[in-house]
């Protein structure tokens, strides 16, 4: 009665196996079934032969096969199938024997297994005496209406069909059931603790799939799991503070019989009702964990403290909860917000005890945490007060936590409070052996990082230098020519004492690399390295004439000639050089001095090298040769002079020090030394009065508003920058109110005084101990003046209007 087979719909096997009943071809264990559904069009032949359209209508087989298992005959079986279901054509035979195959081996869930982190959680309480059923999903919506323990029931069979991933779609259909689930946990989730985890484990198995999301939601199941969590919690601190009277009473009276009963049974008591409580909030966690994939759903938990809730949560002692716990505060640190709120209720500390556990999903997941956090300054603080680095360091020998371990320890070992930690611990030793391991053609770059950061610290090189530890270290950066390694070893020569001293045998190894036609990364290193070799011991001279290094920094140092990073270099190693008499002869013979002052117009603007060229000049000033030269044959006083003033500190220090030598051998310049030294202390000094005459009107004292009496001095003038006035005792007279503190006063001036041509009534006309009208202020008998410039008791200064116009 039916057309050709081969016309239909049916006979196509990829839209046989799409209408296999549920979604998927998983069937209950217990009762195998092979169901084929396929949308038939009945074609009724006529008396003629024709074909007549007749009702299209949906037909349905379903055989049972009770007897399917592993020994199982497939081809006798599908023969029997096709057999008995007469909407199979002949043909297709394979195509059920191929079904019937994959059935037969479709793999058995282990109730031993352990849950992977998207199965389902069990936990105890779900055992049944019977077999759920997909269709006896009403009479199982029926015992929803029933008493508590009729619910838990029915609950619990509809937990065991949601555990199928096969019967979730049917249940999505089911609006029912889900809407019967929803009312009773919103209305009774107080009463039972199993029904309440029962029915929130049936949501979590439409959690764990993206598409059932909404479904979830629609039912607003997340947010009444955030209220039952946060009930939970409170109802965990009173049970706490019971139990804690009770063992109170039962320390103060220990021969009372009654009070220890009655504590052992508190303690029974609580530790059921704690297992119960966990299996609830891990199941719960774990939903909200997976809503938590939409980021306008987190930010919703979020603002109802979601992260508080967990990080009190990191106080139980289950692995499976803390598991969740942990993996959810993983995911939500990767919001500074979130990342902020964890180190204000000091997460890290809670962590920290997970360290020493041995479940090592629960240890992977807290590393990552820890991770994570440790991008944050504050937080990496936190991590060290809780005691963190000897933890961490202990876990280098684990390779499976090794990589998560190094990359925390190295984001600490960024801060240069903490690197000095590491030595007391077999942090360096173990990080030692493994960068020795790893060949020389494979270098763990996290692993060097993080070496390069402890040779930073002296106690650190001396741990890491001990034994045959620098010679290892500097084969590896000679022969390989590894850059990572010389700057290793780069930060190990920087530190003085005993380690510095160990590199003399290598002076030559590394001169020779710098002449050699290397990279210039690779130079800037070993420049680096033998510039910070100030050993007295050290012959440099001999070093200069053997690699013949002179010729090669005059041609390297002109500007442009290089890189500005390798040209800084050997402006420090001729600083260094140029402490031995020798060196200093050398380097200026050959005509480098000149370069230097060329280099130095080319780069005033930056900080660094002027410093450095500066540095070079003062430690040549040392030397009567090049002292000599310096003076009578260049002009580097006149630029010493003009930088004397410099905004950098360390520039002015440098050329003070530098200016006092060279006023100390030469005359000429000891007086151009001290003018302009007083040339520019007068003009600081009047700068600062001219501002307080003109500061407010009707106000002599350049009081503001606020009566801050710097308040008018601008953020710009040059005299504020070097700090409060009040603070500088430079600016001030000494005791005999004639000579500045500093003694720096106008050489002219000064000689007059000597002779006798100036101020015979009491000092400089302009000096604070005489009056504005030329009238000694000083009498006998009378204290003398104050650093202000007035006595106690005395009207103040009339008016600095007068002062300020000479």
């Amino acid at each position: 009665m039916f057309s050709d087979m081969e016309k239909l719909k049916a006979e196509d096997t990829r839209y046989i196996k799409r209408k296999v009943k549920g979604g998927s071809l998983d069937v209950h264990p217990t009762e195998k079934a092979l169901i084929v559904q396929y949308e038939v069009e009945a074609t009724i032949l006529g008396e003629m032969g024709e074909p007549m359209v007749g009702e299209r209508k949906e037909c349905q087989k379903i055989i049972r096969l009770k007897s399917l298992n592993v020994n199982t005959d497939i081809a006798s079986l599908a023969q029997k199938v096709v057999e008995e279901c007469r909407l199979i054509h002949p043909s297709k035979l394979p195509e059920v024997e191929q079904l019937l195959f994959y059935l037969q081996n479709c793999r058995k869930p282990d109730k031993q297994e352990k849950h992977s982190s998207r199965d389902f959680i069990s936990f105890e309480g779900m055992e049944l005496d019977q077999e759920a059923n997909i269709n006896s999903i009403d009479d199982y919506v029926e015992l929803l209406y029933e008493e508590i323990p009729e619910k838990v029931k029915g609950a619990t069979l509809i937990l065991h069909l949601a555990r199928n991933s096969g019967n979730l779609k049917d249940l999505m259909q089911n609006k029912t059931a889900l809407g019967a689930l929803a009312r009773v946990l919103r209305e009774d989730w107080k009463q039972s603790v199993d029904l309440t985890t029962t029915i929130i484990s049936v949501f979590f198995c439409f959690s764990s799939f993206s598409q059932f999301h909404m479904l979830v939601t629609h039912y607003k199941v997340g947010a009444l799991c955030m209220n039952i969590i946060e009930h939970e919690l409170m109802k965990y601190d009173l049970w706490q503070d019971e139990l804690q009277k009770k063992k109170q009473a039962c320390d103060d009276d220990p021969e009372n019989q009654n009070a220890k009963k009655e504590h052992e049974k508190a303690l029974r008591k609580y530790q059921g009702l704690l297992t119960k409580q966990e299996q609830l909030l891990q199941v719960g966690l774990y939903l909200l964990l997976n809503l938590a994939e939409d980021t306008w759903t987190e930010l919703k938990m979020r603002n109802k403290n979601i992260v508080q809730t967990l990080v009190k949560t990191l106080e139980r002692q289950d692995e499976e909860l803390l598991l969740v716990v942990v993996t959810f505060l993983k995911k939500l640190s990767v919001f500074m917000e979130n990342k902020n709120d964890m180190a204000e209720t000091n997460a890290v500390m809670k962590l920290a005890r997970l360290l020493s556990s041995d479940h090592k999903d629960l240890l992977n997941n807290t590393l990552r945490l820890l991770l994570n956090l440790s991008f944050d300054t504050g937080i990496r603080s936190q991590m060290v007060q809780a005691g963190l680095i000897p933890k961490l360091s202990s876990l280098l020998a684990d390779e499976s936590q090794r990589q998560l371990c190094m990359c925390i320890l190295y984001h600490i070992s960024m801060d240069d409070r903490f690197k000095s930690m590491f030595a007391y611990t077999d942090c360096i030793p173990q990080l030692m052996k493994m960068l020795f391991v790893c060949g020389e053609s494979h270098t763990d770059k996290k692993l060097i990082s993080f070496c390069i950061n402890l040779a930073a610290n002296k106690k650190n090189a001396q741990v890491i230098c001990e034994g045959n530890g620098l010679k290892m270290l500097m084969n590896r950066g000679l022969k390989p020519k590894d850059v990572f390694f010389m700057k290793m070893i780069r930060n190990l020569s920087q530190h003085d004492g005993p380690t510095k001293s160990l590199f003399i045998d290598y002076v030559g190894d590394l001169a020779a690399q710098v002449v050699g036609e290397e990279k210039e990364d690779y130079v800037i290193e070993c420049l680096g390295t033998l510039a910070n070799l100030t050993i007295p011991d050290l012959d440099w001279d001999l070093v200069l004439k053997e690699y013949n290094l002179v010729p090669y920094l005059k041609d390297h140092l002109k500007p442009g000639s290089a890189e500005d990073d390798l040209i800084l270099e050997m402006v420090i190693l001729i600083g260094t050089v140029s402490t031995d008499d020798s060196c200093a002869v050398t380097m200026a013979k050959s005509g480098i001095i000149p370069t230097l002052i060329d280099l130095l117009n080319v780069q005033q603007q930056d900080d660094e090298f002027v410093c450095q060229i500066i540095y070079v000049f003062y430690q040549m000033v040392f030397h009567q040769a090049t002292r000599d030269v310096i003076i009578k044959e260049t002009d580097v006083p006149a630029y010493l002079i003009d930088l004397m003033h410099d905004q950098n500190a360390e520039i002015r220090k440098v050329c003070h020090n530098t200016l006092d030598i060279i006023a100390e051998h030469d005359a000429a310049w000891w007086g151009r030394v001290q003018s302009e030294k007083f040339r520019w202390h007068n003009s600081q000094w009047l700068e600062m009065v001219e501002g307080r005459a003109v500061a407010d009107d009707g106000d002599p004292f350049g009081y503001g508003d606020d009566g801050d009496p710097l308040a008018y001095i601008d953020d710009g003038d040059p005299f504020t920058r070097y700090g409060n006035i009040l603070e500088r005792p430079d600016l001030f007279y000494s005791a005999d109110r004639i000579i500045p503190v500093n003694g720096t006063i106008s050489p002219e001036v000064f000689t007059d005084y000597l002779n006798g041509d100036v101020g015979q009534a009491g000092g400089f006309p302009d000096s604070l101990n005489i009056a504005t009208f030329g009238q000694s202020t000083v009498t006998p008998g009378q204290r003398p003046a104050t650093t202000y410039g007035f006595r106690p008791g005395e009207q103040l200064f009339y008016s600095f209007t007068g002062a300020a116009s000479r």
